[in-house]
């Protein structure tokens, strides 16, 4: 499950990076007062320009001011890990950061008395066999606003350039480039590249990460290592066999979503709707029309330019992550092969009154459903409301319906889908019926099945599979891709599947437990983070469920569920473990770096005499390896 998400807009919703200094002593007063020298001397640059930590003080939420950084975290320490520990602890993480091999992180808090909390509460527990320390966090400081105050300090010092920087004379090569080839490589890197090149690389990518898998089972599971230097000497070191690469039926014009900024333009125009040059994070706000990319569809485009002409129309001001002034955040774009079009526009209304907002719909409604825009072929706009704090993708943002239908409708494998605005759908449909296919192929379903279909979005790939099994069990977060995969199905004319709405890590465990049928197969397509370890123990506790086939979007990312799903039983892991004995890619995003990785995966029988019997005389830690004495 992937989506091309658009860059975060304000300072703390980027990633967390290691502070430029932080608080040695852990004692709550000492950080307080720490915390205020620093606000102090933050207040302006040497040149008296506005702060680099100028957010923090504006009358506006930001938890980066409520930070710690925890150190000496056990090895390999994941997202979920952590969150499940300190929620053990009484305490309410709103963001972790995980850095470098995870052994060190960086947590945010809602506010003073929570952070206070993890300040006393963590330091120097013991965890996993580590002593922690945590410590307070200085606050990131403003990308933008940091930038500028070294290129400035820079050339007035005269000072020699950062050899780990582009040289000025490459830099400025770089900048004389058009700016429809500078966007190219900044959002298509792989533009310039021979398409069987790309498959190459990307294959090449899929066997690493097999080849990292067959080490970590080898040090988590010993009993393995027989079965794994069969697998090794066979597949070039890698645990299981990896196919050819599934090319995308399309190179270009394959997204059906697209997530558009709006901001200054490269070339100084106001009220650009495009890609960023560059991330916030980096330093860079400008902005440079999609027009020339190879991965937009015309549609989506005519889609763009339309909109960029009616908001510069009006009075209403860009939004500024630098300053938090302005109105219009993103633009977002769905289209669909039965020549459906959605349009999601982002706007930040400030303190702007109700009946401004209400002409604003209505102007927007006019434009497109009988001014010019109408030429565009939107059929369902939607108007959102942002926040100062908000990421503008974020999928808990209502939606208002402003003109035409509240869905779009997409066709699949001959089969027909609903799709709301924040339901989640496949971006590449052509490559995505290739990877439902590869996944049906290799569930080995018959009419006897139970198919757990988790992470399902609207249900695309249990409904795709629903009348070769006997039943369909859908696990989703999002109740708008619910209730859009009941819709699926009843049009479909689908009476044996169900859906459940809620964290699959709350539901799985009892949708497990209730199920007695003896042939149980589950699909998993979680977003790039992976499942929760919840899931992975519930998974690894029925032994009934015997084969999984998992789509990773990010197979490094996932690759601590890998382990899990694989790792000798323990305390803490408990039922037969899994091995990977198949693997491919398909390629869901031509002209990047980016593709599908397909694992399946099957319960290893202790009871067969192929397999290696486990030492269970052997004493284990609860991550299952050995303990030492």
């Amino acid at each position: 499950m992937a989506e091309m998400a658009v860059d975060s807009t304000m300072p703390t919703d980027s990633a967390s990076a290691p502070p430029e200094d932080a608080g040695t002593d852990s004692e709550v007063p000492e950080a307080k007062t720490q915390v205020a020298q620093r606000d102090k001397e933050s207040k302006t640059d040497e040149d008296g320009s506005s702060s680099v930590y100028r957010y923090i003080k504006e009358d506006l939420f930001t938890s980066e001011i409520f930070k710690v950084e925890i150190q000496n975290l056990p090895k390999y320490t994941g997202f979920n890990d952590l969150k499940k520990f300190l929620n053990k602890q009484g305490l309410n993480p709103h963001k972790i950061k995980l850095i470098g091999k995870q052994t060190f992180a960086f947590v945010t808090f809602k506010n003073q008395e929570e952070r206070d909390k993890a300040l006393k509460r963590v330091h120097g527990m013991q965890w996993k066999g580590k002593l922690l320390s945590v410590r307070l966090a200085k606050p990131k400081a403003d990308p933008i606003l940091r930038k500028r105050r070294r290129e400035e300090g820079a050339a007035a010092a005269g000072a020699e350039p950062d050899p780990k920087k582009p040289s000025g004379h490459a830099q400025g090569e770089a900048e004389e480039e058009p700016l429809s080839t500078r966007i190219a490589n900044a959002v298509t890197p792989l533009w310039q590249v021979p398409y069987g090149e790309q498959l190459r690389r990307k294959q090449q990518e899929a066997e690493a990460v097999l080849q990292t898998l067959s080490r970590e089972i080898g040090n988590s599971n010993r009993a393995m290592l027989p079965w794994l230097f069969v697998q090794k000497e066979k597949n070039r070191n890698m645990c299981c066999p990896l196919e050819a690469i599934r090319p995308s039926p399309l190179q270009t014009e394959y997204r059906n979503k697209c997530e558009f900024v709006i901001g200054t333009g490269a070339d100084g125009e106001d009220k650009t709707v495009g890609f960023r040059l560059g991330k916030y994070k980096g330093g860079s706000c400008a902005v440079v029309s999609p027009a020339d990319t190879v991965h937009i569809p015309a549609e989506a485009k005519r889609v763009v330019q339309a909109f960029q002409k009616y908001i510069r129309t009006t009075p209403f001001p860009a939004y500024s992550p630098e300053t938090y002034d302005g109105h219009w955040r993103q633009l977002t774009v769905r289209t669909s092969r039965t020549s459906q079009i959605m349009a999601m526009v982002f706007f930040h209304p400030q303190k702007l009154p109700e009946e401004e907002l209400e002409s604003l719909k209505n102007s927007l409604r006019q434009y497109f459903t009988e001014g010019v825009g109408k030429d565009s072929g939107v059929t369902s706009l939607h108007f959102v409301r942002t926040g100062q704090r908000t990421s503008a993708g974020t999928e808990d943002l209502p939606c208002e319906l402003v003109a035409g239908d509240q869905w779009i409708h997409e066709e699949l494998l001959g089969l027909k889908f609903r799709i709301s605005p924040h339901s989640f759908f496949q971006t590449n449909t052509g490559a995505a019926e290739v990877l439902y296919s590869t996944v049906g192929e290799w569930a080995g379903l018959d009419d006897q099945s139970t198919l757990l279909d988790i992470c399902c979005g609207t249900g695309t790939i249990g409904i795709s599979l629903a009348k070769r099994v006997k039943k369909v069990i859908g696990i989703e977060l999002c109740q708008e891709a619910v209730d859009d995969a009941k819709a699926n199905a009843e049009a479909n004319g689908l009476v044996n599947v169900e859906y459940h709405c809620g964290r699959a890590e709350e539901i799985f465990p009892t949708v497990l437990n209730a199920l007695v049928s003896p042939n149980v197969t589950a699909i998993v397509d979680p977003p790039r983070a992976g499942l929760h370890s919840k899931v992975i123990l519930a998974i690894r506790r029925a032994e009934h469920l015997k084969k999984l086939v998992y789509v990773a979007c990010n197979a490094k990312a996932a690759m601590n569920n890998f382990i899990d799903l694989c790792r000798a039983p323990s305390n803490r892991v408990r039922g037969s473990p899994f091995r990977p004995v198949r693997a491919t890619a398909v390629d869901l995003f031509p002209q990047t770096m980016h593709c599908e990785t397909v694992l399946l995966f099957e319960r290893v029988d202790y009871s067969a005499s192929s397999a290696q019997t486990p030492d269970n005389s052997r004493k284990t830690d609860d991550n299952g390896d050995p303990r030492v004495p």
